[in-house]
């Protein structure tokens, strides 16, 4: 195994911080701790590994807990974009973290995961079926439904979905400018403002944020999304290629998924078996509503009825 330890941050002091070589340009880095059957956590937009800090500990207790940061976010590795965004496509982001959890020895693992850690997460529900086992998806409907399905009301409240994926350099530029604010921007515009998230953790994704690369891989993603990412969910929709594992969905009441999308009718047009429910919170459900989380997630994880 190409993986490099390091020192623990202090939002996870009984974990192991991990860099680790998924193919000859991409390193994923990663924190691993507990024990028990293996759950892979991946997070959403602009954050890294670090959302998951008020959840992870008692996750550990039951599950070998890896929480990844996403390529081009985080500390894991930023690679150029290429015309078609096939570099971010979900397809390749969700092959680093099957590559991720064979490095470390699973090769079968459960997943719970945020907007576009959910993303990547569906995509490799899809394409990895033997490597899932059960899935926890948090806040978000499909992007091929969200994008069909826009409204002024969607635009306006996910403006960042129409700004990011404009060409290269310009969102670039504009978020390079000033990494700190678009994260406290972005993040405390929502309706909690910046309250539920610990000041550690804030100051993390601003610091990943203004690491080089970093701008243009955020971006990246969301050009994926609109463009080679939407592709692969047709195809997915036309030939009947499902969900086949227990799916959990979860989203905010106070959130835009809430307010704009049928999450359950969404995912059970994808998914062969699915449940959930709205948690008391907005869009950040591991910041916001940690202990509502852990109380539906862990039953389902745990395969109870």
């Amino acid at each position: 195994m190409s993986a490099h330890d390091t020192s623990p941050g202090p939002l996870f002091p009984a974990f192991r911080q991990l860099s680790v070589a998924v193919d000859a340009q991409v390193r994923i880095n990663a924190v691993m701790g507990g024990s028990g059957p293996p759950l892979l956590l991946l997070h959403g937009h602009p954050q890294t590994h670090a959302i998951w800090h008020k959840v992870a500990p008692a996750l550990a207790e039951r599950f070998t807990v890896v929480a990844a940061d996403l390529r081009g976010y985080g500390d894991s590795s930023k690679p150029p974009g290429e015309a078609d965004h096939r570099s971010y496509s979900k397809r390749a982001m969700a092959l680093d973290q099957v590559a991720l959890m064979r490095e470390l020895g699973f090769a079968r693992f459960d997943l719970l995961a945020h907007d576009r850690g959910a993303r990547v997460a569906h995509r490799l529900a899809i394409d990895h079926p033997a490597a899932v086992g059960r899935v926890v998806i948090l806040d978000i409907a499909p992007t091929l439904a969200m994008y069909r399905a826009t409204t002024e009301a969607f635009a306006r409240a996910y403006w960042h979905w129409f700004f990011l994926i404009q060409p290269a350099p310009l969102p670039e530029r504009l978020i390079e400018a000033d990494p700190a604010a678009y994260v406290a921007e972005v993040m405390g515009s929502r309706g909690s403002g910046l309250a539920p998230f610990d000041p550690r953790a804030l100051a993390e994704y601003q610091r990943c944020l203004a690491l080089p690369g970093a701008a243009h891989g955020l971006c990246e993603d969301y050009r994926a999304s609109a463009s080679i990412d939407l592709e692969n969910d047709q195809a997915d929709l036309t030939a009947g290629r499902m969900i086949e594992a227990p799916l959990l969905v979860l989203w905010g009441e106070q959130g835009v998924i809430q307010s704009c999308f049928q999450p359950l009718e969404e995912w059970r047009r994808l998914a062969r078996d699915v449940r959930g429910a709205a948690l008391p919170c907005g869009h950040y459900v591991p910041e916001e509503a940690p202990a509502e989380l852990l109380a539906r997630a862990l039953p389902f994880l745990a395969g109870e009825a």
